[in-house]
């Protein structure tokens, strides 16, 4: 009786751990099959979340329609798309792939090609010449197509093209003109003409060669079409852009279709190329900053260079503040297309007092600097400073990049996992 009672004992506990290894075997497969059928749903969101990316870069680089928020389904999963607003030229995508609850995200960076703008100068000018008044400085060179003179100083090397001359100028490095007028040169004057009472001299057997200025048309119709997305309505303004008292506004990519006021005390953040265009009618396109008003680009421009073009004039009033990103290399500039030229009372860009930061340019008319006003470069046609305006030129300038607009091409600054 008792061996029959162990005998049944030892059976059921067989039995039970047989069970319990079969059980804990079961276990371990169901686990190990949910598991991976997890990395297969996990990896299949990670691709869901790739085709929402690649999905949203067609759509952007062949100017397809797009929504900024958006879902997109793929097999049995979906991935939900967000597209930042562009900023500085770039735009920010995060996909998210979802399968059976399974996220992954993603993030890429869509950027538009960098164009290095070359500005060798402190000063380049067109046909149009330059006068500077008593005490007005350019520290760093100068080039001109056109003549050179006043009272002014330069602390660089002066290039003077074609027929033209130089003329009652204070010029520390070499000097290069056709004829030289009551300079006082610290390097040696070299001139191919007739006349020059200008001290040391080496004769040019051929004229300085004229040069055309840095940006070309085809470069700023570029940048037109970046700040209206290539006339997408979302992107045009139809009126005066003004920028209220004591606030601080982001803007761009934008075009306007009226003058851009910064009322005194107010800061305009770009965040994209900015166009003020004007009307045609009413208005030609004015920027018109008030005292103590601050333009500036965003921080995510990082170290590349944004622009604001007017078609009209550009006037900059006392105190007010123009900055790049805060990153080195990056600069700020603002551009018009204005042709007002040879009435300094009348110029495409006006700078007065104390007006610090940026680059200058007016290709087809005048810039004038008041006094006491410092700026980083300035090109134009023709440029008139005033007494103690300061151009202060840097060496970064040279190598100056800027997004070259929808006629340039994409890439990928970046492409990773961010969840």
């Amino acid at each position: 009786m008792n061996k029959g009672f162990v005998v049944i004992l030892a059976t059921l506990l067989v039995l039970s751990a047989g069970l319990v290894i079969v059980l804990s075997a079961g276990y371990i497969s169901l686990n190990n099959v949910k598991i991976v059928r997890n990395n297969i749903y996990s990896v299949q969101a990670y691709y869901a979340a790739e085709a929402g990316i690649e999905d949203s870069l067609l759509r952007l680089n062949k100017d397809m329609n797009f929504s900024k928020t958006n879902n997109f389904t793929v097999g049995d999963g979906t991935a939900t798309i967000e597209i930042a607003d562009p900023i500085g030229g770039s735009r920010t995508i995060i996909s998210s792939g979802n399968i059976k609850n399974r996220i992954r995200k993603i993030r890429a960076i869509r950027a538009i090609t960098t164009e290095e703008v070359n500005f060798h100068y402190g000063a380049q000018v067109g046909d149009g010449g330059m006068i500077m008044e008593n005490n007005s400085k350019i520290q760093g060179n100068v080039f001109s197509n056109g003549d050179v003179i006043g009272a002014g100083i330069i602390a660089g090397a002066v290039k003077v093209a074609g027929d033209n001359k130089i003329q009652d100028l204070s010029i520390n490095g070499d000097a290069y003109a056709y004829n030289c007028y009551d300079c006082t040169i610290g390097g040696t004057l070299y001139y191919w003409g007739s006349n020059s009472n200008c001290g040391q001299e080496g004769i040019l057997s051929d004229p300085v060669l004229s040069r055309s200025l840095p940006i070309s048309q085809e470069t700023i119709a570029a940048w037109q079409n970046e700040a209206s997305c290539n006339n997408d309505p979302g992107c045009v303004h139809g009126d005066n852009y003004i920028v209220p008292q004591n606030t601080t506004v982001y803007l761009g990519p934008q075009k306007i279709e009226g003058d851009l006021i910064l009322e005194n005390n107010a800061v305009l953040v770009i965040t994209g190329v900015i166009w003020v265009a004007g009307n045609g009618a009413t208005t030609e396109g004015n920027i018109l900053p008030g005292q103590n008003a601050e333009i500036r680009l965003d921080s995510d421009y990082g170290s590349i260079s944004g622009i604001v073009l007017a078609d009209g004039k550009i006037k900059v009033e006392n105190d007010v503040r123009l900055a790049g990103s805060g990153i080195e290399g990056s600069y700020i500039m603002l551009l018009s297309t204005n042709d007002s030229k040879d009435d300094p009372d009348n110029p495409a860009i006006d700078v007065v007092n104390n007006a610090e930061g940026a680059i200058l340019y007016a290709a087809n008319g005048m810039l004038r600097l008041r006094s006491n006003v410092k700026i980083r470069e300035g090109t134009a046609y023709q440029i008139y400073l005033d007494n103690d305006a300061l151009i202060e030129y840097e060496s970064g300038l040279k190598d100056t990049f800027f997004s070259t607009g929808p006629g340039g091409s994409w890439e990928i600054l970046e492409w990773k996992e961010v969840e």
